[in-house]
Formats: C-alpha cells, sequence, structure tokens
C-alpha cells in the first residue's frame, strides 16, 4: 500500500489512498480535485522515497468532501489587580479531503 507524507497548511500529514483527513481551509467546492505538491516522504511496501526537502515528481491527489468550521477557541486575557480583561474567540476553517491516489 502506497503512502507519503504531506506538507499542507504548515502541519505534516500521513496519508495513504481512502484516507480522509482535515486540513487548514482550502479554496475549492465540495466535489472538485485537489492536488498536494509538497511531498516529504513517499513509500511502497519496503522502498521509501525521502525528499531533500521535497521528493521530486510526486503528488498526492485527493477530493474535497466538506468545508466547516471547528468549534470555537476562546483567547482570555487577564491582568491581575489592573480591571483589565478581555475575552476573545474565533472558529477556525477546515477542509475535509479524502485521498484518491499517491503518485
Amino acid at each position: 500500500m502506497a503512502y507519503a507524507i504531506i506538507r499542507t497548511g504548515g502541519k505534516q500529514y500521513r496519508v495513504e489512498p481512502g484516507d480522509v483527513i482535515w486540513v487548514e481551509a482550502l479554496d475549492g467546492d465540495v466535489g472538485s480535485e485537489i492536488t498536494f505538491p509538497e511531498v516529504l516522504l513517499r513509500g511502497e511496501g519496503d522502498q521509501v522515497t525521502i525528499g531533500a526537502p521535497l521528493v521530486d515528481g510526486a503528488s498526492v491527489a485527493a477530493k474535497i468532501i466538506g468545508q466547516e468550521k471547528t468549534r470555537k477557541i476562546l483567547v482570555f486575557k487577564k491582568k491581575r489587580r489592573k480591571n483589565y480583561r478581555r475575552r476573545h474567540g474565533h472558529r477556525q476553517l477546515t477542509t475535509g479531503v479524502q485521498v484518491v491516489s499517491v503518485g
């Protein structure tokens, strides 16, 4: 079974064909195809190709299955004895992708 380690959104993910992963927001509509050109490592069985820093000619094809927001993250700042309190929160945008092939 082929697998790869890809880099997207400042993070690294180990993927195989059929895997579903949630990554930071990517452009594209649900159902559209997307490729990840930044492949750091590619392996199939006992053969492993390590990039320096990327594997030449390797890419991972995937299909977008969803665009969602994660749960709210609250950021609370406080300075004691100064009556200073600030509450701020946000919901990170994420994209769900299903890996189609590792090439």
